[in-house]
């Protein structure tokens, strides 16, 4: 299986100066019990739930990702990322429907505070900053998720076999998903020294630092699922 360099450039800097806020993300107790299997059912649809909703704003934060762009292989290569969530929510919403989920469903429930909070800060720092700050904002998902995936697959107390998340797991360990992760990485580095990333190093840090640790909240929302009309329905 390929493996992803997560040291590289910006974002090996970025990670490493964010180490204790990224451990607490990547290594959450949602992710763990998602390997194990041991986590109840109602989080993990609580959590696709919200994923989709996030989704629809994550396309939104690509495309203004594209407005902010400053070259045509910048507004490319941005337009590439937003078709493919676009081309991601189909196929989202048909692993949804194993789950007794509808697209109806999930449109019609109201947005958990984290996932307002965290898809609104993203938007929030591409309006108010540049392209370098908008792709900070962004890798912690990009990456963090392709880190998760490395991290459930080579360890010992992972269960894909029998797990009911077994299906949800393996989408993270293709060698095109992976070779998507680093390309953002790659992609991360090289806006980073067009637009001057080691003097701005510390406002970057703060973002990406708030993004991570937004991500951590996301999975203990998840982990928190409450009653819910949409879980009682899907029960």
């Amino acid at each position: 299986m390929k493996k992803i360099d997560f040291e590289y450039g910006l974002f090996g800097k970025l990670r490493a100066a964010a180490a204790e806020d990224w451990d607490a993300y990547v290594r959450h107790p949602f992710v763990r019990q998602l390997g194990t299997g041991e986590l109840p059912q109602p989080c993990f649809r609580r959590f696709l739930t919200q994923d989709y909703l996030f989704l629809i704003h994550f396309a939104r934060a690509y495309a203004l990702l594209a407005y902010k762009g400053g070259s045509i292989e910048e507004v490319r290569s941005a337009t590439r990322s937003l078709n493919a969530i676009i081309d991601e929510l189909p196929v989202h919403v048909g692993y949804c429907t194993s789950w007794g989920l509808t697209e109806d469903m999930m449109a019609a429930e109201p947005e958990a505070p984290e996932t307002m909070t965290y898809t609104r800060f993203v938007l929030d720092a591409g309006l108010s900053g540049d392209i370098l700050d908008l792709m900070v904002a962004l890798i912690p998902c990009v990456a963090g998720y392709g880190e998760i995936g490395q991290i459930l697959m080579s360890e010992d107390t992972t269960v894909l076999e029998g797990n009911p998340y077994g299906d949800w797991l393996r989408n993270y360990e293709g060698e095109h998903y992976l070779q998507s992760v680093q390309d953002a990485i790659n992609a991360l580095d090289t806006i980073g020294q067009r637009r001057g990333a080691e003097a701005r190093f510390d406002q970057l840090l703060t973002i990406f630092r708030t993004a991570t640790r937004l991500e951590a909240n996301f999975w203990q929302m998840g982990l928190n699922a409450g009653p819910s009309t949409l879980l009682d329905a899907a029960e």
